[in-house]
């Protein structure tokens, strides 16, 4: 590293393939923006497949740093998958730390590790587990090899940081969501009420593990008028529909199947409520529910189930039911349904949080200081 007029300058690739999303590439403005000695590099590949959907590279924000788009070998394989020109790249960028935006047990950790190495650069990766699952051969050897090869660790929440403790991690650790919002994008509409009957939104995957079982169960008590917005796709999308139209729902509800992340904001402002009734499961539980912050940040409540990380996400800012329990959801949806005030209440206090500790910037000063601390160890 050499001094600039800013400071120490910091040379730093991120690889990562969560960043063919258009709106979380504003972390990476951010990040150049709070250190203007950080040289940042981010290679992603040209598109994410997940399961039969191919997720193309949104080029949404490239100021303050290098975008390199790579080809990736297995792609949508999400523990076999890698980059094939990665110690090429990283040898023409000279890094003095690499960040693996990848779980420590991927190939694609370990061998970004190995391209780093080679380079003479520092590293780190990032994990989401937050559930302590043993892996076979060679998936174990890899995540230790990976324990023992870098030089810091940024967990999403505070289960994988408790973790990678547990399984043996000894290096330095910090608790950092993956991304944050852009408080601009995600901000409330600018009208007020609109006259529209209550909207209850659900925006993410559509999987059972996701409790959207519970909350049709839920919604066949709820009385007056309504309507439901189901905003992604996923597996549960047929079974889904079809307890729909048996709970004779049909009518209420429209399905908006995936949508661009920049236009993401447009659909939460159609929602009065938004929930997430994740349920935990011997191999899943709620790692953050990043749709949550998105909505807080646009005014609109929210309804969580205490599945992982929700209710650290939420705290004071909305409403929390026990997993599973349709009647105490149905309750939470009731009593928004009738209290406009306490439902406007909710609104500004979950955007406040989101200000506080959501954003993109936060999330950026935060990565940025962990990488310099890293560097000075």
């Amino acid at each position: 590293m050499k001094m600039t007029n800013g400071g120490t300058r910091l040379r730093v690739t991120l690889i990562s393939k969560a960043l063919v999303v258009g709106v979380y590439q504003t972390k990476l403005a951010e990040m150049a923006r709070c250190d203007p000695a950080l040289e940042l590099t981010a290679i992603v590949p040209p598109y994410w497949r997940e399961g039969n959907q191919r997720i193309s590279l949104e080029q949404a924000h490239s100021e303050g740093y290098r975008l390199i788009v790579t080809p990736m070998a297995f792609n949508g394989s999400y523990h076999l998958h890698f980059y094939p020109h990665l110690a090429r790249l990283l040898a023409e960028t000279r890094p003095d730390l690499c960040h693996i935006d990848e779980e420590p047990y991927n190939w694609a950790t370990y061998h970004a590790l190995r391209a780093a190495q080679q380079v003479g650069a520092k590293a780190v990766f990032f994990t989401w587990q937050n559930i302590a699952r043993r892996y076979p051969w060679p998936f174990s050897w890899l995540e230790r090899s990976v324990y023992t090869g870098v030089q810091g660790a940024i967990a999403g929440n505070r289960a994988a940081a408790e973790v990678l403790r547990q399984k043996g991690y000894r290096g330095p650790i910090r608790v950092i969501p993956q991304f944050g919002v852009d408080p601009i994008l995600f901000s409330p509409p600018a009208q007020g009420m609109p006259d529209r009957p209550f909207t209850i939104g659900y925006a993410g995957r559509l999987e059972e593990a996701k409790g959207l079982g519970t909350l049709v169960e839920a919604l066949k008590g709820l009385e007056g008028p309504w309507r439901l917005l189901i905003v992604g796709e996923g597996p549960y999308r047929e079974r889904l529909g079809q307890s729909l139209t048996q709970a004779g729902l049909g009518e209420r509800v429209t399905f908006a199947g995936r949508v661009p992340s920049q236009k993401m904001p447009a659909y939460l402002h159609e929602m009065d409520v938004l929930v997430l009734p994740s349920l935990t499961r011997p191999n899943w539980k709620e790692q953050f529910g990043r749709v949550l912050i998105e909505a807080m940040a646009c005014g609109v409540p929210v309804v969580g189930s205490d599945s992982g990380e929700i209710p650290h996400v939420i705290g004071e800012a909305g409403l929390i039911f026990p997993e599973g329990d349709a009647l105490l959801l149905r309750r939470c949806l009731e009593r928004l349904q009738k209290d406009i005030a306490f439902r406007q209440d909710l609104a500004r206090r979950g955007r406040e949080r989101v200000l506080q500790h959501y954003t993109q910037a936060q999330i950026a000063a935060q990565t940025v200081a962990f990488y310099r601390e890293v560097l000075a160890l």
